[in-house]
Formats: C-alpha cells, structure tokens, sequence
C-alpha cells in the first residue's frame, strides 16, 4: 500500500482480498470487508453503497497495522473484538475461544427440547462456557429459565460477565469457576446441559490452521489423545445432575462420535441417543435424554 494514490473502499477491498488470499487465509473477501467495516465504523453493506469513498490518513494507517497482523494468521474476530453468534454479537478476544457457527447446532438441539412438552422444569447448565456465548443465547431464547454458566479459566469466566452485561442478560446468569461439575452446588438438578468442552484429539492437532493454533487458547481446544479427556467425565457425571427427562448436548469431534455414542449408551442412565450433525454436514453433537 502506498500513501501517493488515492485510496477508495473499493480498491482497499481489492488489495486486502488479494494479499489475504495469497497468504491463504480463509474467506479472504470476507476478511478484507470485516475489517474494512470496522475501521470505518460501518455495516458490510454501506462498503458497497460508498464504494468510492477515499480513506482518511488515519483510516489508512488503522488498516495497514489491522491488515499486517491479519497477515500473520491472528483472526479477524479478535482484531475487531467481535463476533456474531446466534443473532448476538459478542465481545472477543484471546481469553477464550471464537464462538463458532457449528455450535449453534448446540444451541438448537437445547432450545428445541426445552421447549418441548416432555421437557422437565428447572435451569440450564453451561459448561466449558467460555466466552458465554451458549449460556447467553441459551438465556436469551428460553426467557423462562435461568443460566448457570461455569469454567475452569477466571479469565474466560470475565469476558463472559462482560458479554452478558452487554445484552442485558447479566441477571439470567449466573457465572461459577470450577472444573466441570465442580462448580455445581450439591443437590441441584437442570432440566438440560450443554457443553462445549476442549475436544481435538492429539492426532488432529498438527492439521489445525494457524489462524487457531496460534492465537487461540488451547486449554480451550485441545481433547487429549483421543479428544475425550473431558468429554469422558461429563458423559459419565451428567446423570447425576440431570432431572429425569433432562438433556445432555455435549459438542464433539466428528472422528469420535461413535465412541461417544457407544460410552452414552453403556453409561445406562440415558437413551434416545444420538449425533447432530452442524451446517458442514459433520456429526458435531451428541444429544442423549436423561431416563426418567
């Protein structure tokens, strides 16, 4: 980029898709806009309807610092601090995972039994929660019923405060630290859990993009051996917490969904058993129902 031409939105747009596209990014285009709309301070779509507005020197030196560290595989949603999820947008940053559209099918699968007849009263519990970003659409969809969101990093735990402060949710969530169930009180019972835990399997990691790999936390990301370290536990604790009838909706790699489905089946305190698959195509989360 050189400071002696004129530079409009539209050949900003053009130079930063084609240096992110050969730098092999994902969604170069789509990149190069999110963060073309966010140092300008404007919806994607208003890029397009001022297509050939010239940049100002700052928006230009803002966008030079933003593009080279793009460059460097860091994700676009951490250099904005923003992230869209489930109609939300999220505070985010290296404190916890980038919420993810597969794990909306997460999401689905809770709300859709909830708000079914069979489905018992009681709360939701989040574990694994991260940046909130399940808890909070969780809390939002399912105005009836309450949140308890837990995680093992404080740090994590504080950025979803802030999200849930954000919209307005802060009362509908209640945020615990704790490894797993260690952070659910004695005797209480939820009508589904949701979770999201670390799941990629050792064997998996050296495929992982730099985009994640790098910059993202990988107390978050990474499974074990066999990507079950945690999923292992919540399998075999969840009863345990469940009301009869309640939900279990743990997000897994696709490469154990069969493994998953088999401990469910051999715990013997669930049924109706089976893997969701997310917008790839790919099984993405286990569902079982607590026996009543």
């Amino acid at each position: 980029m050189t400071t002696t031409q004129t530079w409009t939105t539209r050949t900003l747009l053009a130079w930063m898709g084609k240096a992110f596209a050969d730098e092999g990014l994902d969604s170069p285009r789509l990149s190069a806009e999110i963060l073309m709309a966010h140092v300008l301070g404007c919806e994607r779509l208003g890029l397009y309807t001022a297509a050939d507005r010239p940049a100002s020197a700052d928006e230009l030196s803002s966008l030079r610092a933003l593009t080279a560290r793009a460059l460097k595989h860091e994700p676009v949603q951490y250099l904005t601090e923003d992230a869209r999820f489930y109609g939300m947008d999220l505070k985010t940053d290296r404190r916890a995972l980038i919420p993810r559209p597969s794990t909306e099918t997460l999401v689905d699968a809770v709300i859709e039994h909830l708000r079914s007849e069979e489905a018992p009263d009681g709360s939701v519990l989040d574990l694994c929660t991260g940046s909130g970003c399940v808890a909070l659409a969780l809390a939002r969809a399912l105005q009836g019923r309450s949140v308890v969101a837990t995680d093992v990093s404080a740090d994590a735990l504080a950025l979803a405060a802030e999200n849930a402060v954000a919209l307005g949710l802060a009362e509908r969530v209640v945020f615990r630290q704790g490894s797993l169930f260690a952070a659910v009180e004695p005797g209480e019972r939820f009508a589904a859990i949701a979770t999201n835990p670390p799941y990629i399997p050792d064997h998996e990691w050296g495929d992982v993009e730099p985009n994640v790999k790098d910059h993202e936390p990988h107390l978050a990301l990474r499974g074990g051996g066999d990507g079950l370290d945690l999923v292992r536990p919540i399998v075999q604790g969840a009863a345990e917490w469940l009301e009869p009838g309640g939900l279990l909706a743990v997000e897994i790699a696709s490469c154990t969904a069969e493994e998953v489905r088999a401990m469910l089946e051999a715990q013997g305190s669930f049924e109706r058993v089976r893997a969701l698959k997310d917008f790839e195509g790919l099984d993405r989360v286990a569902v079982a129902l607590r026996r009543r």
